[in-house]
């Protein structure tokens, strides 16, 4: 099955790290990564899209992709 997760919150080190963990989980980056400023808040927030292929395995509509 072919997984895609876009990850998005603050441009933070908490953000920094749940792409990591996700990199060391076997997703690969999918593109380069967004930035857009939210003015209520008045932060960045940042959105990386990561992929992964898991061979042997149907997808389904109950797939939690985090437990990949």
């Amino acid at each position: 099955m072919k997984l895609y997760r876009y990850l998005t919150g603050p441009d933070d080190a908490a953000f920094c790290k749940r792409v990591s963990a996700a990199l060391n989980k076997g997703w690969q980056l999918h593109g380069g990564p967004t930035l857009t400023f939210d003015p209520v808040q008045g932060r960045v927030i940042c959105g990386q899209a990561v992929i992964k292929e898991v061979v042997g395995v149907a997808y389904s509509e109950d797939t939690v992709l985090s437990d990949w």
